[in-house]
């Protein structure tokens, strides 16, 4: 069993067929098939299921994917390594939209000026994104919000974060400057989109306290949030590190909601068979530090 083997079973995995494999790799087709027969020859099990024209993965074939896709992954990473040591290297980052606006445009810079041959790609998405990201390999580490647990990722909290109740300036509860839980009753809310961390914790969050809400509308960007409700499109709950400067210019208002306290853990994540090279060892002792000032 070499790296071509399983280079070669990936991408049968990622095409479902030995033909559009081949096509792929540039190779004609019996050396892919029987590289895929070599391979179940050499685990002694079946790797797909052959029905008609089309194959699919036995439970033993997902299992061998998973080590493939990170023997693959590592190779790629050593490969890379040797080859961008005398460059500094590339170091790809992903953040969730809250931390992608808010914290990561700050922290990259205070990096980069410490390790100016470090090449930083930064991927801004939604949690679920990120997270399926770094489980591909196409992300080193990355900052999310969220309440969840996933398989194989290593989650560390690295600082806590509100949301907070944001509403128009001139609206009647800016003026109050608080309200109780009932009054959220029957509200008609803006919210991010299925997938967003911040979206599963208010949503979370209003189900505990046994609160009706509506979505008056989705959207995947922070910014165009805080737009929507300065101009009275709706309420939101929104990272209080997201709003300080929507609320410091007067765009849109806090208010407290008594009886309402939403807490959430941004963390640092991994997947748990990363190979952590200098840089990245590097940006998460500068993720611990900078968010500690912050």
């Amino acid at each position: 069993m070499t790296l071509r083997h399983l280079r070669i079973f990936l991408a049968v995995c990622e095409t479902g067929s030995m033909t559009a494999a081949a096509k792929q790799l540039h190779m004609t087709q019996p050396p892919v098939s029987q590289a895929i027969v070599e391979l179940e020859r050499y685990y002694g099990i079946k790797l797909f299921e052959r029905i008609g024209r089309k194959i699919y993965l036995t439970k033993a074939g997902e299992e061998l994917y998973s080590y493939a896709s990170h023997i693959l992954s590592l190779s790629n990473e050593a490969e890379k390594r040797l080859s961008d040591l005398s460059k500094g290297g590339i170091l790809r980052v992903g953040a969730s939209k809250t931390i992608g606006s808010a914290i990561l445009p700050f922290l990259i810079r205070e990096f980069s000026a410490a390790h100016p041959t470090v090449q930083i790609n930064a991927v801004i998405d939604n949690t679920a994104t990120i997270i399926n990201m770094l489980y591909v390999a196409k992300l080193d580490i990355g900052l999310v919000e969220g309440i969840g647990n996933w398989p194989d990722i290593v989650k560390v909290p690295v600082y806590e974060d509100e949301l907070v109740l944001v509403c128009p300036p001139m609206h009647e509860w800016a003026k109050a400057g608080s309200i109780d839980t009932a009054q959220l009753e029957d509200q008609s809310f803006i919210v991010r989109e299925e997938g967003s961390g911040t979206r599963e914790v208010f949503e979370a969050a209003m189900k505990s306290h046994g609160i009706k809400w509506k979505a008056v509308g989705v959207f995947n960007s922070v910014e165009a949030i805080i737009n929507a409700v300065h101009c009275g499109f709706g309420l939101s709950f929104m990272s209080r590190l997201a709003v300080q400067n929507a609320v410091a210019t007067g765009k849109v208002s806090v208010v407290k909601v008594v009886g309402l306290n939403i807490k959430r853990k941004f963390n640092l994540v991994y997947h748990k068979n990363k190979f952590f090279n200098t840089a990245i060892n590097e940006f998460k002792t500068y993720c611990f530090r900078f968010c500690k000032q912050t």
